[in-house]
């Protein structure tokens, strides 16, 4: 099965290597020279979202909290698909910028461009490592241990930085174009004979509601209410301002695409995040004693685990294959994001006279580096895939949110709001992290709170001229 999965591995890089024919320019390796059509569109806005986190992360969270610990992905992160789709996909698609950093230096200044492109950058670590992270474990449990989880790290983030690095955006769309129809069909398939195994689908969907775990409000505290909208405002708003969401709506070749594309795709993740789920539940059900001790030991392992004792070998490789599909999708468009954003809005503010091909390259030595540096953080953090998920967004949250939402639909936002809302709401939660004080709400709420303030306040201060 091993084998299988290796020569799937090479063909995705294949297909990826082949589509970097079109990039001749900058514009053709970020946003594929704004040529994609729907159904890539809608591939891609998918695949943002349903990476490791869905497959493993999610279904992990809901064995332990059930759906009421799941306020942050997937309702929080389709929720952001949605909203971005319908109110800031037309505004922003108009513009026709190369970076969301862009829009920063365009309606404001230099300096918040460079400030908020920082902040962008460094949220992309957690979630990228998020991916790495789970294809150290799927090579793990595939080769018995034969390959360490370190090693398949590693292993994993070359191949996916070796087609990222040749083609960019364009390499991005057409292996996640293929990719989704091999997550699609594969979990479909796999879930089929989960639930039949576990006695039918009926049987796992009231299991699971007789043990409480499809109550999705959270407890009927001030405090767990609280809790709950910050975990799902954290995702649904903290990944708005993110290159990822916007370079694949900028990628679209028409307006309307652009929308609808990324609208539907929220849609689309929202309906399929529950397969997992469902895929997870009826693990218990097949083997409750082995999901029991999985529990304990890393609750990532129960679905891999109950797929290689559970199932014949095809299915096995078509679970894989997804595992894999999904992973390298969503961690290839996570790997080119923050690479531009640092190239086009962070070294070239230091250096505006550098050229297309310069800019380029350049952009191709930052997906190394940053290759480098996720993989680094991925063997030294103990976190969930979940966690470093729910922890990519709290920075954006807080500082990169209130510009991005004023500069676009309020005409009063001014440069030094932006830079007073930026200050604001970085360092309340910044501080507030630091401190470790146990509050009633999380530290980046009060920081989207502050930031909003600051905003108001500085654009009243020093008005737009």
């Amino acid at each position: 099965m091993f084998e299988i999965i290796i020569v799937y591995l090479i063909l995705s890089v294949c297909i990826g290597l082949y589509a970097a024919k079109k990039v001749n320019t900058v514009n053709d390796f970020v946003i594929a020279g704004r040529k994609l059509p729907f159904i890539f569109i809608l591939a891609m806005v998918f695949a943002t979202w349903f990476g490791a986190e869905t497959i493993l992360g999610i279904s992990a969270t809901f064995l332990e909290e059930g759906l009421h610990g799941l306020a942050s992905d997937p309702f929080g992160a389709s929720f952001c698909l949605i909203i971005f789709g319908l109110f800031f996909a037309k505004k922003l698609y108009r513009m026709n910028l190369l970076t969301l950093g862009d829009f920063f230096k365009f309606h404001y200044s230099s300096k918040v461009e460079l400030i908020i492109s920082i902040c962008i950058v460094l949220s992309y670590l957690g979630w990228v490592s998020a991916q790495i992270t789970a294809l150290g474990l799927v090579f793990n449990v595939l080769t018995n241990g034969s390959i360490s989880q370190s090693f398949g790290m590693i292993l994993g983030g070359a191949s996916i930085l070796l087609y990222t690095l040749a083609g960019g955006m364009w390499s991005i769309a057409i292996t996640t174009f293929v990719q989704m129809i091999v997550i699609i069909l594969g979990l479909i398939l796999v879930t089929f004979e989960a639930t039949t195994l576990a006695g039918g689908f009926t049987n796992v969907l009231l299991t699971a509601n007789y043990d409480g775990k499809f109550e999705w409000l959270p407890e009927l505290s001030f405090i767990g209410f609280v809790s709950w909208i910050g975990a799902f405002i954290t995702m649904a708003l903290g990944s708005i301002p993110q290159q990822d969401v916007f370079q694949r709506v900028n990628s679209s070749k028409s307006e309307k695409i652009a929308i609808w594309g990324t609208t539907i795709g929220g849609l689309v993740y929202l309906v399929f995040a529950f397969v997992p789920i469902l895929l997870a539940y009826s693990a218990v059900i097949i083997d409750p004693n082995l999901t029991a001790r999985l529990m304990e030991q890393d609750p990532q392992l129960v679905l891999p685990s109950i797929v290689i004792q559970q199932m014949p070998n095809w299915l096995q490789v078509v679970f894989f294959g997804s595992l894999l599909s999904v992973i390298m999708s969503t961690a290839s468009g996570t790997l080119l994001a923050p690479s531009i954003i640092f190239s086009n809005n962070i070294l070239k503010n230091l250096n505006s006279s550098l050229t297309d091909t310069q800019l380029l390259l350049l952009t191709r030595l930052t997906i190394f580096a940053f290759t480098v540096i996720v993989l680094l953080y991925s063997l030294s953090t103990s976190d969930s895939i979940h966690t470093m998920v729910e922890n990519a967004y709290r920075v954006t949250l807080a500082g990169a949110f209130v510009p991005l939402f004023a500069g676009l639909f309020w005409k009063k936002s001014s440069n030094f709001g932006a830079l007073l809302s930026i200050a604001l709401g970085i360092s309340t939660w910044l501080f507030l992290e630091t401190i470790k004080t146990d509050l009633i709400v999380e530290p980046q709420i009060i920081g989207l709170l502050a930031s909003f303030i600051g905003m108001i306040l500085g654009s009243y201060l020093k008005p737009r001229h």
